[in-house]
């Protein structure tokens, strides 16, 4: 078979879904050496992907998702490659395209839209709203089959889109441990709570910053004293926004944005973490709290979403709507020593159950799968 993968948000720079590509790619080079595959990248991703199987091959589409250019012009490169399918990682699929299999990780666009702009009124939210659902619908029902990364997501799909539970395959994400091979440039004072991710709305920053003023007003009952809140992802609207709030609770002392890191620098920065903290109202998979599982840091996390389902008894989980609970929670793992290194075993034993190279393997079972 011809394959193609469209690889335009390649690489960690684009959150959750670029992880997700980049060690899909990775692992279907080592395991397939029977098919073609055609990797659509964009310039800003280009020199990040260099195949190293040669039945792989890149081919520049620089159209930004979303975009006129997108339905126009990624139709005509699918075409000229002449492919039996074509793997969409996210559900921007172009109207024209008709042989195509799309993951959904989740429905967050459609459950928690992300307002950009406070003056957006009630009439375009409603707009956004329901054109996010018209397009995942179209793409739902246009696709050959579906994948998703929990089992979560896929009772989400089915229970919204009314979509037979057959057309779903569930494939699960995994944790690589990185490996330092550099010095990190990054210096942190310890100890320190760490997220790393977005910062839209449904990721409940904004309670993380409530629940940790209420921790530091309590510091005096903790064995710990200098307390730090880490927070790692791209500089956007709401990390700006958020920014601002961390001085309207007098927390900007204690609060450390690191923007975007690369895999290394990232690596030293879990591993020095204190406590890793998932406060999100709704999550399809979770990645960085698995990630945060394999560098051996103890998590805790909302009881919401697929985080029960992928962390299970490797995390101790709160009610992310209750500030008080968060803080209480979190304040049980910074003063039980024991309860941390427990946390941390178990860690270890939950991040065993999910592997790449099976991700791979089911995910190549899907596109030969007609």
């Amino acid at each position: 078979m011809k394959i193609g993968i469209d690889a335009r948000l390649y690489g960690p720079r684009n959150k959750g879904i670029g992880r997700y590509i980049q060690k899909l790619i990775e692992y279907l080079e080592k395991i397939d050496q029977k098919n073609q595959y055609v990797i659509f990248l964009i310039k800003k991703n280009w020199e990040d992907y260099q195949p190293k199987n040669p039945n792989f091959k890149k081919v520049l589409t620089d159209y930004r998702i979303y975009s006129l250019k997108e339905q126009i012009f990624m139709p005509l490169k699918i075409w000229r490659e002449k492919l039996d399918i074509i793997h969409f990682p996210h559900f921007n699929v172009p109207i024209c395209v008709k042989d195509f299999i799309v993951t959904i990780h989740d429905l967050a666009t459609t459950r928690f839209p992300n307002l950009k702009a406070t003056t957006l009124n009630l009439f375009l939210y409603k707009i956004k709203h329901l054109a996010y659902r018209l397009i995942i619908w179209l793409v739902i029902k246009r696709a050959k089959k579906i994948i998703t990364v929990s089992g979560f997501s896929k009772k989400e799909i089915i229970k919204y889109f009314k979509i037979k539970p057959e057309k779903i395959i569930i494939t699960y994400e995994a944790a690589d441990k990185f490996l330092v091979t550099k010095q990190s440039k990054v210096y942190l004072p310890k100890p320190y709570l760490l997220y790393i991710g977005a910062a839209y709305p449904h990721k409940n920053l904004e309670n993380l910053l409530k629940a940790f003023k209420i921790l530091l007003n309590n510091l005096k009952s903790f064995d710990i004293q200098d307390l730090k809140l880490v927070l790692v992802g791209k500089e956007d609207f709401f990390y700006r926004k958020l920014k601002k709030r961390t001085e309207e609770l007098s927390l900007r002392e204690r609060t450390i944005f690191l923007g975007y890191l690369d895999d290394q620098d990232l690596a030293q920065v879990y591993q020095n973490a204190f406590i890793y903290i998932f406060p999100s109202y709704y999550e399809g998979f979770g990645l960085p709290a698995l990630e945060a599982l394999s560098q051996g840091v103890p998590v805790v996390a909302s009881r919401a979403g697929s985080l029960p389902e992928i962390l299970d008894q490797a995390a101790l989980y709160f009610n992310p709507y209750d500030i008080k609970d968060m803080a209480q929670v979190i304040s049980k793992v910074i003063n039980d020593k024991n309860l941390r290194e427990d946390l941390i075993k178990k860690g270890f034993e939950q991040v065993k159950k999910f592997n790449w190279q099976k991700c791979a393997e089911e995910t190549l079972k899907v596109y030969t799968t007609r």
